[in-house]
């Protein structure tokens, strides 16, 4: 039986990641620095450890025979949406960059064979909204839009010189907003798709909710059953180098309100506010993950189909949907 180790296994993706990976028949430790919050891992093995110290990295790694594990699963980091993104720069520069040196470091000179690291879309530069598609080759000449894309190629290029130096299989993901059920949902890290089934869902029929911007910025929202298909297919792949996971289908905020509003059954009014935007567009390239036969299985409307209640029950049970 292979053994995995999911690191970030209380968090959104590498949760349903570890629930994938039971279902291939794999043994999976899960570590994080808290639980899963809305239902229990699926993982055999979960332990609470501190990532960002050398000595847990190395703990984590080990299974109780002194063998390590076959393939890592790198997915924890300190990150959230685009306002946390711009608020903690530092915060997420000095926790994921620790995070990602220890683990390296651990897996690489413990001898694990196989190492999946967790990238994002930030790493690449701001695009013209109707601008041809990007490759992966476009990251370079480098001009992320925020540190925390800065952060992700750095540790992209650790992982793959501690790949060369040691010998094991770099696997490397590039994600775009990824979403579903048991994301978080408030608290200021959740991302667009959250935020707009939240504010939706408490608000009345024919009510108003806050964007900020003015609503034309593009982006490419992935639900979370199609990225961790893309994960584990990348993992069992021959692919180097980094790869775009993302939905094909592109839209701007607008368009995603009127999607989660169809959603909810209610008409609703959009009040544009200051705030952090980001990139004005997004438009990648999937020729390389889907060269492993991966398709996105679920268009925009379909996954908030499956999102937006969950979200919404989520307000009844906090008292936050108006009577």
């Amino acid at each position: 039986m292979k053994t995995a180790l999911v690191c970030g296994a209380g968090g959104f993706i590498g949760h349903h990641l570890a629930k994938r990976l039971k279902k291939e028949g794999y043994w999976v430790r899960g570590v994080d620095l808290k639980r899963p919050e809305f239902s229990k891992s699926s993982a055999d093995e979960f332990r609470v450890l501190d990532l960002r110290e050398a000595k847990n990295c190395t703990k984590a790694v080990t299974l109780a025979n002194g063998q390590v594990v076959d393939e890592v699963y790198q997915l924890a980091a300190d990150m959230g949406g685009m306002g946390f993104i711009h608020s903690a720069e530092c915060e997420i520069m000095h926790n994921s960059a620790l995070v990602n040196v220890h683990m390296t470091h651990a897996a690489g000179t413990l001898g694990v064979k196989r190492y999946f690291f967790s990238s994002s879309a930030c790493v690449y530069r701001n695009m013209k909204i109707g601008e041809a598609e990007m490759t992966e080759a476009g990251a370079y000449p480098a001009q992320p839009d925020n540190e925390y894309g800065w952060e992700k190629l750095y540790a992209e290029r650790m992982a793959m010189a501690f790949g060369r130096k040691y010998g094991a299989a770099i696997r490397i993901a590039r994600f775009q907003n990824c979403y579903g059920p048991e994301g978080t949902w408030r608290g200021g890290r959740e991302k667009a798709p959250a935020a707009m089934c939240r504010k939706i869902a408490c608000a009345p029929d024919g009510g108003e909710i806050e964007i900020w911007g003015d609503g034309t910025a593009v982006r490419s929202y992935t639900y979370v059953d199609d990225m961790v298909d893309g994960i584990f297919r990348l993992m069992q792949s021959e692919l180097e180098d980094a790869v775009n996971i993302g939905c094909p289908q592109y839209v701007n905020v607008r368009e995603l309100v009127e999607a989660v509003a169809a959603a909810a059954g209610k008409k609703i009014r959009i009040k544009s506010i200051p705030g952090p935007v980001g990139v004005m567009s997004r438009n990648f390239s999937n020729g390389r993950i889907e060269s492993t036969g991966w398709r996105s299985q679920f268009d925009l409307q379909r996954g908030i189909g499956q999102t937006y209640p969950w979200i919404a029950e989520q307000c009844r049970k906090a008292g936050l949907v108006p009577g």
